[in-house]
């Protein structure tokens, strides 16, 4: 288990984290939700003691994180950024990993290989964008990690080798248990390959929950009324967030489906239905909530 308990970072007068606790249980796929400088990246870099915490601790399985080297060799972060590696080939890379990881796999390395065929002799820096996070994955999945933090890992990835490098992950975790958590902007991703997902809004832990039960306390109402009530006239629901679009009146709200269903019928509305959302919907009226400016949302 991973457990961040009232951790506070912060660069020159910023906070990017503030008084922050959160728990990841062993064996899951955790998606991290935020936008950009949310401090998803920062708790990444904390989680694997790249960053130390100004207070707070991080532990991992009771030990700390930072400048522990045990713990280390059972962790590994996949970053949004390869360029440290531009001047190895993948053959040297991998001697580089192996130094760090005990674990290290030759066996892996060369069944991943062999399925992607990167070139082992020419330099990272010919590489593209794509084959540079392939190479990252293809290591980091041979190092064998308990623990394996994505940080826009499938960023620059066709569709193609996005099927393949998460159905890598996917095996991987299946094989040995391996807990992955996952920083993504594609939101679709997220929802198909994580079991849990938390957001996080100016250094702050919105929420943390199980997908499934996320989708099951959020919901769309897409109603008609004569007069279309405000939040105010709703004090019964938990409402996130009232709009009116082409005539309609679409109230976003937290809680049971069906009873709040019920509530609103009893306002003798002309109709109303309940709309599906997507972990994107989801997240776009939670942020909405927040007073977030929708324009940075697109």
């Amino acid at each position: 288990m991973i457990k961040i308990e009232n951790i506070t970072k912060k660069f020159d007068g910023f906070t990017a984290l503030d008084n922050f606790s959160l728990e990841i249980k062993k064996g899951s796929a955790y998606g991290l939700l935020g936008t950009n400088g949310a401090g998803k990246s920062t708790l990444l870099r904390l989680l694997t003691g790249v960053y130390k915490a100004d207070s707070g601790s991080i532990t991992i399985e009771g030990s700390p994180v930072y400048d522990n080297i045990a713990v280390k060799q059972r962790i590994l972060l996949i970053s949004d950024e390869t360029s440290q590696f531009n001047h190895m080939t993948l053959k040297e890379m991998r001697r580089f990993y192996k130094i760090f990881y005990p674990k290290f796999s030759d066996e892996t390395f060369e069944r991943l290989h062999g399925i992607l065929g990167l070139p082992l002799n020419k330099r990272l820096s010919t590489f593209s964008k794509g084959m540079k996070r392939q190479a990252a994955v293809i290591c980091g999945i041979a190092s064998s990690p308990d623990y394996l933090f994505l940080d826009e890992a499938f960023d620059g990835l066709d569709p193609t080798m996005r099927i393949e490098v998460k159905k890598m992950i996917i095996d991987a975790m299946c094989e040995s248990e391996m807990t992955v958590v996952l920083s993504s902007h594609n939101l679709n991703e997220i929802e198909e390959f994580c079991d849990t997902v938390g957001l996080v809004h100016d250094g702050k832990l919105v929420f943390n929950r199980e997908l499934d039960v996320l989708k099951g306390i959020v919901h769309k109402l897409q109603c008609s009324f004569d007069k279309p009530p405000a939040a105010e006239d709703l004090p019964e629901l938990n409402v996130l967030l009232i709009e009116q679009k082409n005539g309609l009146t679409n109230i976003i709200i937290r809680g049971d489906a069906d009873e709040s269903l019920n509530i609103i019928k009893a306002k003798n509305p002309n109709f109303c239905d309940l709309i599906p959302l997507s972990l994107e919907d989801i997240f776009i009226y939670e942020m909405e909530a927040l007073k977030y400016d929708h324009s940075k949302l697109k």
